[in-house]
This record gives C-alpha cells, sequence and structure tokens, in this order.
C-alpha cells in the first residue's frame, strides 16, 4: 500500500491555505491517487485513486440500475459526419476534438474522431433499436472514457485531455417522461454527491450560454471548492427532440402515427475526486468521508521486537472482525516503515479512522481510535470494537458535510452594486448571488469584467433581488456567479 515515491521529501511541504494549485498537486501525486503520463494534459490512475473511483461508481451503478438504467458499450471512434449531424453540438465540440486521420502509413477515408462525449454515436444506433412505443423508454448508461483535447491549462481529475466518467443516455415517447428522468438524475447525483462525498452542492438550470450544446436545458450541481473557486459536479440534460429529430428516432405510437422521441443525457466524471480532494484535505494531506473511502479504519500495530507476534496477531483478529462487520479494514503489518511514518503516510492518503495497537493497550483490553478529520483520540474496551468504530464513522461523515456546509454558507454573498460585486469576485472569491435580466449581453458584459460567470440559476428563487446587477432593470432571476475551473 506504499505511495510515498523515495527520494522525495515525506509528506505535504507547502499548506493549502498559502499555494493551493501546488497543495493539491502534492496530494495526488504523494497520497499515491495518481501520476502523469508521457503525454501532456493525460494522467495514470494509480490503484489508490482508482479504488476511491470505483466507490462512487458502485454506488451509482446501483443507484441507476434500481432506476431501470442498464449497461452498454459504445466504441471511441465517431465519424465526422456523425459528429457533425446535430450542427450547434458539433460545433461546440469541435475545437476539443482529436481525430484519426491514418492507420499505419495509410490515410483513412473519412476522419474519425476520439470520442468527445457520445450522443451522435448512440443516436444513430438508437434509431435503429426504436421503431414502436413498445421499445421505450430506453435507458442506457456507459462507463467510458471520454477525450477532449486541454491544451491551455490541465489539472489532475479537474481538467484532463482524457478522464473517466458515466454518461447516461434515454430516450421516451413523451417531454413529461423525459422531464422527471433529468430531474430523478440529478436527485441520484445530489445524494451520492451530499451523502457520500460529503460536499454541498446548489441544483439548478445553467443559462442558455453555458449550457449543454445541442440541450433545450441543462440541469447542473454547483460544488465550492476551498479556494473560493466553483466546480461543476454533474450536469443532466433535457435534450427535448433536438437530437431526435436529425437522427430520426422515431417512434410508432398507439395512435398508429409516427412520432419524434423525447431525449436526456447526462454524466459525473473523475473530477469528482478532485472535489474531494480540494473540499475535505489538509496540510497533511488527504481527509476521505468514510462512505467511499476504500479503506475505512487502518490498524497500526505498535510493538518492539519481542512483542510483534502478540501484538500483530491481535492486530490481525481487530481487522478481521472488522471486516466481517463490513467495515473496510487494513492491518499495515510492514516492519520496514515505523510506526509514525505509517501514521503519517495513513494519514496522507486521508483514511478516517485509525487504531493504534500495543502491548499496553491489550493488557488493559481496549483499544486506541484517532480520528483523520479532528485528530481526537479516543480510548474504548476491546469488546466495543465494531460498536465504536461504527458511530466513530458516521460521526466523521456528519462532520465533513458540516464543516463544508458552514463553508458553502460563508461564502455567498449578495452584493448591492455592480462595484462591490467585482471587489467581491476579485478579493474574497466564492459564489456570488445577484439579480440577472436575462439578458446575455449583461451575462458576456460581466465574464469579460471580472472572469465569473453564471455557474447556476438556482431552482430555489425565492431570495431573488430585484434589479440585474450589471443594467439595473428588474431581474428575471437569481443567479450565482463565480469563477470557476
Amino acid at each position: 500500500m506504499s505511495s510515498q515515491p523515495r527520494g522525495e521529501a515525506a509528506g505535504i511541504t507547502v499548506k493549502k491555505s498559502e499555494d493551493f494549485s501546488e497543495w493539491y498537486t502534492q496530494v495526488v501525486l504523494k497520497a499515491g491517487l495518481a501520476d502523469y503520463a508521457p503525454v501532456k494534459g493525460f494522467i495514470v490512475l494509480r490503484p489508490y485513486g482508482y479504488a476511491i473511483w470505483e466507490s462512487i461508481r458502485d454506488i451509482l451503478d446501483r443507484r441507476f440500475k434500481e432506476t431501470g438504467h442498464q449497461n452498454g458499450f459504445l466504441p471511441v471512434l465517431i465519424p465526422e459526419s456523425l459528429l457533425s449531424k446535430e450542427e450547434d453540438h458539433f460545433a461546440g465540440f469541435t475545437p476539443e476534438v482529436f481525430w484519426v486521420t491514418k492507420a499505419g502509413d495509410n490515410n483513412i477515408g473519412e476522419k474519425l474522431a476520439l470520442r468527445p462525449t457520445s450522443e451522435t454515436l448512440a443516436y444513430s444506433v438508437f434509431a435503429k433499436w426504436i421503431t414502436s412505443y413498445r421499445d421505450l423508454p430506453l435507458k442506457i448508461n456507459f462507463w467510458n472514457t471520454a477525450l477532449r483535447a486541454e491544451i491551455k491549462a490541465t489539472k489532475p481529475f479537474i481538467r484532463t485531455s482524457e478522464f473517466l466518467w458515466q454518461e447516461g443516455h434515454t430516450v421516451h415517447a413523451t417531454e413529461e417522461e423525459a422531464e422527471q428522468e433529468v430531474m430523478t438524475i440529478l436527485g441520484i447525483y445530489k445524494d451520492m454527491i451530499e451523502n457520500y462525498l460529503a460536499v454541498p452542492v446548489i441544483t439548478g438550470y445553467k443559462s442558455d450560454t453555458e449550457k449543454f450544446v445541442g440541450a433545450k436545458y441543462t440541469t447542473t450541481l454547483e460544488g465550492l471548492m476551498a479556494d473560493g473557486k466553483a466546480l461543476q459536479m454533474g450536469t443532466s440534460h433535457h435534450l427535448a427532440q433536438n437530437f431526435s429529430k436529425p437522427f430520426e428516432i422515431k417512434y410508432l405510437g398507439k395512435d398508429t402515427k409516427e412520432h419524434f422521441a423525447w431525449q436526456t443525457s447526462w454524466g459525473v466524471s473523475w473530477r469528482l475526486i478532485g472535489a474531494l480532494i480540494m473540499v475535505h484535505g489538509d496540510d497533511k494531506g488527504l481527509v476521505l468521508p468514510p462512505q467511499i473511502a476504500p479503506i475505512q479504519v487502518v490498524i497500526v500495530p505498535i510493538h518492539k521486537d519481542k512483542d510483534a507476534k502478540l501484538v500483530k496477531d491481535k492486530a490481525a483478529e481487530i481487522e478481521l472482525e472488522l471486516k466481517h462487520a463490513g467495515i473496510r479494514a487494513y492491518m499495515d503489518s510492514r516492519d520496514e516503515y515505523t510506526s509514525g511514518w505509517k501514521f503519517n503516510e495513513w494519514e496522507m492518503k486521508g483514511v478516517p479512522l485509525r487504531i493504534n495497537l500495543g502491548p499496553r493497550d491489550i493488557e488493559k483490553g481496549q483499544v486506541e481510535f484517532v480520528r483523520r478529520d479532528t485528530k481526537d483520540k479516543k480510548q474504548d474496551d476491546r469488546t466495543k470494537l465494531v460498536d465504536t468504530a461504527n458511530s466513530l464513522l458516521v460521526e466523521i461523515q456528519k462532520n465533513l458535510l458540516s464543516k463544508a456546509r458552514a463553508f458553502l454558507q460563508e461564502n455567498i454573498s449578495r452584493p448591492a452594486s455592480y462595484d462591490e460585486f467585482k471587489s467581491i469576485i476579485e478579493n474574497k472569491g466564492g459564489f456570488v448571488m445577484v439579480g440577472w435580466c436575462g439578458q446575455e449581453e449583461c451575462e458576456e458584459k460581466i465574464k469579460q469584467d471580472t472572469g465569473a460567470d453564471i455557474r447556476v440559476l438556482p431552482f430555489d428563487q425565492k431570495d431573488r433581488p430585484g434589479k440585474c446587477i450589471y443594467c439595473g432593470q428588474d431581474s428575471k432571476k437569481a443567479a450565482i456567479f463565480a469563477r470557476a475551473y
């Protein structure tokens, strides 16, 4: 389980509050989550990072299947003619597309795009599969990768040229069903992000400028990172008939007439791992919420040579008992490292709970627990092992979410003037809730002036200010602006 590269300074060498970007990179590399690949903009996911992704994937996969979705597989290459079938969609993705033009030394006939997203590919096939209302709804999810050229600024998990994600694509007989699907998925995402990742989000619509290219509307979940920047955590799109018409996804209804279908698409990516790091991490490294931590409890035997066998045997018993109770436990039996070194490594990896076990603990019939989030220590009877571990894991999960919620609430500003708005964006950051007249011109001017864009038009509009922050006309919406990743 060791992640520390030899010859590097052990531990994180910068403070989160002083150099956020460098701190983040060190956590990714030193906690053994990922490494840089030989090609710029790409990363290699290491087993510990992949294990976190598997936790996220398993939670979502279960929920998708419970709501009637099935998994499928799509190839990575898309013919140019297919990608360009929905014009707005094509124009939106063209700058980011990687193209394949050769096979060996031979030029291939039509350029092939490496999948930036799969709408066009999936829908060309859906058109063949759907003929009657009996074929609907069609609800398929794909666990795959997408490739989008990130040449300017790359950041592991947040902005890379290839990323792991899931993309769902559904086809419905009515618009109501499609709209219901959009909201069902948004609810699944919100539950997973808040109750498993312990990251609070604000849900709502994207503005027309920021929505998914080709969608009628996009719903989004926006999180606030510790440096005051926003991060889009996931999106669920109502595609209406914008793709079913060019792709001729039609069905024969009960009325014996032909109808164009209604569609949705939705996805989250490994960007969620980046959010976890940024929101919960501290100067020692990762802090993982118990619900998604690959290891929830690590047991570190502390012994001199003469006690080694006794302590290790007892530690192994603890590991087994925790595992039998459904707790993801791991006993660190490595002799080549000191217990102090192990403490630091497991803190860096963000394991929620550590059990220190030495001869004295065994003698007293007790166990020492150390929480990763608060550093608090607690001694308890060995007989209460499972109950204590479970209750501490629940407390840690709750604490991480409530801390992140408090941070979010403290960093939602409501300026009274445009000058105040600019000052907040420039100096404090965070989410800035203002009135917006609905005009793209005001949205664009604010973005040019401040680098902040509309992250979300919240579903909850009860606090809508009366006037547009930029032009002073009556506001149509409360909008949250922020600078973002």
